[in-house]
């Protein structure tokens, strides 16, 4: 069993599948959900737990007509459709079309896409996107022709493949970022110093660390090959945006990303993104969010790979029996960070209708 403080966490978080389950009612509308419900978020002190749909009804609640939590087979039906789509997109030579995979599936595109972007946090299509980049990254890096891995990655032409690549091409890729100009700054902070890395697109790496010297030689050792060039002129707004939200954190700086990785990575790190500010999430609610639920480990690998320290929060990520688990930049920077941010965090929003 686990008590109402935990269950809260979950409902919070939106994990679908918690363990064990249990639902949750709103006094305020008599109605009663699943924690992964999509409805917006009620207040605290509106919100009641119950073990099982029948005990709510017996309290008087109704089941909510968004996620149907009486129908216990629901949740299971719409997690192994979007796990179905997942697979058709990732064994598709090129990228299937929404009423395709649908179809295949057996439920409207509509609702496809309503409950790939509730499950994965993204659209098949952002989904199919990222996967065929990342299944490109990974013939480059085996050291194939760039000609070759855009086929064989399911690209149609060279220039969608440099489209999708985030802003780098198939061959500045497989060459370290050779030929491409990224700028930098590094700046002091209340967690030590802080290199924040950019191409034209956006942020692409933001480090922490205990001195400027080091950090530039980690950002050399990620783009080999790129053109490194410090610019404090064009990066200043943003690196003082970053350091105000470290030192007291409210908002997540808005800051535009240019963030590279696989399909997996980037669905684990979205998810990442929609972890409330002063709240935190286990690492198998990350992998139920993104339709992975047994990819706990996996899940974590991606954390700890994450490129962007604080604007993608991982540190946001804990273990389920409340540890902090790992942190790529230090635990006492991580403890330091949900401190700040519990101390800060977003009030809960208004009650669902």
């Amino acid at each position: 069993m686990i008590d109402d403080a935990k269950r809260w966490h979950i409902v919070r978080a939106r994990d679908p599948h918690p363990q064990p389950a249990f639902v949750y009612g709103v006094r305020t509308t008599g109605v009663y959900c699943r924690p992964g419900c999509a409805s917006r978020t009620p207040r605290r002190a509106n919100v009641v737990f119950f073990d099982t749909p029948a005990a709510a009804e017996a309290a008087g609640f109704r089941p909510c007509k968004r996620c149907r939590p009486h129908d216990a087979s629901a949740a299971a039906r719409h997690l192994q459709a979007v796990e179905k789509a997942c697979r058709l997109i990732e064994t598709a030579d090129t990228a299937p079309p929404l009423a395709q995979i649908a179809k295949v599936v057996g439920v409207s595109r509509f609702h496809l896409h309503r409950l790939f972007r509730q499950v994965v946090g993204v659209t098949p299509h952002e989904y199919a996107r990222a996967w065929r980049s990342g299944r490109l990254a990974r013939h480059l890096a085996a050291g194939e022709p760039v000609s070759s891995a855009v086929f064989a990655a399911g690209y149609g032409s060279g220039a969608r493949a440099y489209a999708d690549a985030a802003g780098m091409t198939p061959g500045v890729r497989r060459r370290g970022g050779r030929g491409e100009r990224i700028a930098y700054i590094t700046v002091d902070s209340a967690l030590g110093w802080v290199l924040l890395a950019a191409t034209e697109r956006g942020v692409c790496a933001v480090e922490l660390g205990d001195d400027p010297a080091g950090l530039e030689l980690a950002l050399r050792a990620r783009f080999p090959g790129a053109q490194l060039v410090e610019d404090r002129d064009r990066l200043r707004e943003w690196a003082r945006q970053l350091v105000e939200h470290i030192a007291a954190p409210h908002a997540d700086p808005a800051l535009p990303l240019d963030i590279r990785g696989t399909a997996f990575q980037a669905s684990v790190w979205g998810a990442l993104r929609r972890i409330p500010l002063g709240q935190t999430a286990t690492y198998t609610q990350i992998a139920a969010a993104v339709g992975r639920p047994t990819a706990v480990r996996a899940v974590a690998n991606a954390c700890a790979a994450n490129p962007l320290a604080v604007l993608v929060p991982c540190h946001r990520v804990v273990r389920a029996d409340g540890g902090l688990g790992g942190y790529r930049w230090g635990l006492q920077r991580k403890r330091a960070l949900l401190g700040r941010e519990h101390d800060r965090g977003t009030p809960s929003q208004e009650d669902s209708d």
